[in-house]
């Protein structure tokens, strides 16, 4: 039998192998529905529906313009409430945000005087106090701004400076999470389950039968990665055009197909680092472990989440050689801008130096695993 038939009927029983492993099945399917749906609409880290009270000292028509400016979705409709009740309020827990506007507010600011309005945080939610002060601190002084201009000439500024978001108008963080959510999983479950098809062979005996049938370990390895990038790759189609596209409504700027033809090459990358990483774990439980190790620093310093400048040189020179480093600045350029193979070439070529030489060093290391089992 060629090399080509076997990779290709080794590969059609790694997919029969996963097919009857309902737990990883089960793994797919959240990690390409679910998961991607909680990254896109939990929000964490932006204001939405807030809990706000305020102190009405005033009750002039100033103070009720301010009142008007908050309203779902990043705000819950304010609760008005006495002087008295802030502190109770704050120990526990109703309230994030607690705006007291004084007595005469309206009148010095009318005349020209500098009153101060106290706004309590509840600091302990992190997230929310740090954008959301700041948030808040705008949309109050510029309702103050524009009611005073109805009753004083205001200067015209020197400068006017006209912003405009690209790519996300309305600065949407469902747009953002749910493709950052399907770029990092795509990374994840490579590694789990090429390195789970070699932990698993090895653990019910089955790669004893490999060993004594004409295949060479090449064989085998190239049958696990093609087997389990392709059902990593459908995947994350079936959840780009299903979930994002379907369900969340986020628009694709660029080529779907150029996309995967880029998710296809840091596929053979990640399961080439799965397969190594399953030569060095004796078990699941210590394939778990490692695969935390590798995980959290291969997404965290990738770029996906903050920006690569932002970091120390030395972690900008070593990610370089990390095929998520260039897989998220693909996927951003394709996905987010609507990048073209001129703009992302580069990004595909590392991949595919960063693809051969890990699967070349995993070759190595699986021949001599298997070397030690003969």
């Amino acid at each position: 039998m060629s090399p080509v038939a076997n990779i290709y009927r080794l590969g059609i029983k790694e997919l029969w192998s996963l097919a009857r492993d309902p737990i990883m099945l089960v793994l797919i399917a959240y990690t390409f529905t679910v998961s991607i749906y909680i990254a896109a609409t939990a929000m964490p880290e932006t204001l939405h529906k807030a809990p706000i009270a305020i102190v009405d000292e005033d009750a002039s028509p100033l103070s009720g313009r301010i009142l008007s400016v908050f309203f779902p979705p990043h705000f819950n409709p304010p609760l008005m409430i006495p002087l008295s009740a802030i502190d109770a309020g704050m120990d526990a827990g109703d309230y994030t945000f607690v705006l007291d506007i004084p007595p005469n507010f309206q009148r010095d600011v009318l005349a020209g005087k500098s009153p101060v309005m106290q706004l309590n945080v509840d600091a302990t939610r992190m997230s929310q106090a740090f954008i959301g002060s700041s948030f808040i601190q705008q949309m109050v002084l510029g309702e103050v701004n524009e009611f005073v201009r109805h009753y004083r000439v205001s200067s015209v500024p020197p400068v006017d400076l006209a912003l405009r978001a690209r790519f996300n108008p309305n600065l949407e963080h469902s747009w953002f999470g749910a493709l950052m959510e399907i770029i990092n999983n795509v990374t994840m479950l490579s590694i789990i389950l090429t390195g789970a098809a070699l932990i698993r062979e090895r653990e019910h005996g089955t790669i004893e039968h490999l060993l004594v049938m004409p295949v060479t370990p090449f064989e085998i390895m190239l049958a696990k990665v093609w087997s389990m990038g392709l059902v990593v790759l459908l995947s994350a189609a079936v959840a780009l055009l299903f979930v994002v596209q379907g369900v969340l409504r986020v628009p694709i700027e660029g080529s779907l197909l150029l996309f995967l033809a880029g998710t296809a090459l840091h596929l053979f990358a990640t399961t080439s680092l799965g397969i190594f990483m399953a030569t060095l774990a004796r078990s699941m439980p210590q394939f778990g472990m490692l695969a935390v190790l590798i995980l959290l620093p291969l997404q965290l310093l990738s770029g996906g989440f903050t920006p690569r400048e932002s970091m120390p040189a030395v972690v900008q020179t070593v990610m370089q050689a990390a095929p998520t480093t260039h897989f998220a600045a693909l996927g951003q350029a394709i996905l987010f801008r609507g990048a073209g193979i001129s703009v992302v070439w580069p990004q595909f070529l590392a991949l595919a130096a960063i693809g051969g030489v890990l699967f070349i060093f995993s070759l190595n290391r699986f021949r001599k695993t298997i070397s030690q089992m003969i």
